[in-house]
């Protein structure tokens, strides 16, 4: 059984090399993550990880494993930001307050599929503008949801999480296990190296 990540993260190819998972193929898809009116965060990782693993393109007997993260504020949703400027928003809405991240991870297997979700509650200190300058300006922002990475220097930023750590880098691992096993992807919790 071939296994493709359906993800350009880096982030998740290292999670999945940390449990021994190193996939055949990586093939990242290009899919509208425009959030719906209205739609609820965990309503909407589901629909993005669905939508990412129906897109790759895959032989029948190909795992395909997808996910997707997203932080909430409430019912408002922070993608990655687009520029400095909002990944400041970003920074001063979390600044002070604890926030929601969930991910949804898919696994297909020709017409068969499973999915999963996970939500972690990530409480952030409240940040001095020279904390914001800084990390504004180390550039880690870019490309994360949320605008910020817990593994990089905004761990500085985070007293307490209740929940899954690797969920908050971008793929919770015991739920990305059972859905391998479940699909009869055999886990060998080896070193990829």
């Amino acid at each position: 059984m071939r296994l493709i990540l359906g993800s350009a993260s880096p982030r998740r190819l290292e999670l999945l090399a940390q449990i021994g998972v190193v996939p055949d193929e990586v093939r990242a898809v290009e899919i509208d993550e425009t959030s719906g009116r209205d739609e609820a965060p965990r309503a909407y990782v589901a629909r993005m990880a669905r939508e990412k693993a129906l897109a790759v393109a895959s032989a029948p007997d190909d795992l395909i494993l997808t996910a997707d993260t997203t932080v909430a504020v409430g019912h408002r949703i922070l993608g990655k930001p687009g520029d400095a400027a909002e990944a400041e928003a970003f920074l001063r809405l979390l600044s002070g307050r604890r926030h929601r991240v969930t991910t949804a991870i898919c696994v297909r297997l020709g017409e068969r599929v499973q999915q999963r979700q996970v939500e972690t509650r990530v409480r952030f200190k409240r940040l001095s503008e020279d904390e914001i300058a800084a990390y504004l300006a180390s550039g880690e922002w870019q490309g994360k949801a949320g605008g910020y990475a817990i593994q990089g220097l905004a761990g500085a930023f985070i007293p307490q999480i209740n929940g899954s750590y690797s969920n908050v880098v971008g793929l919770p691992l015991t739920e990305t296990v059972g859905l391998l096993r479940a699909a009869g992807y055999a886990v060998s919790f080896r070193s990829a190296e």
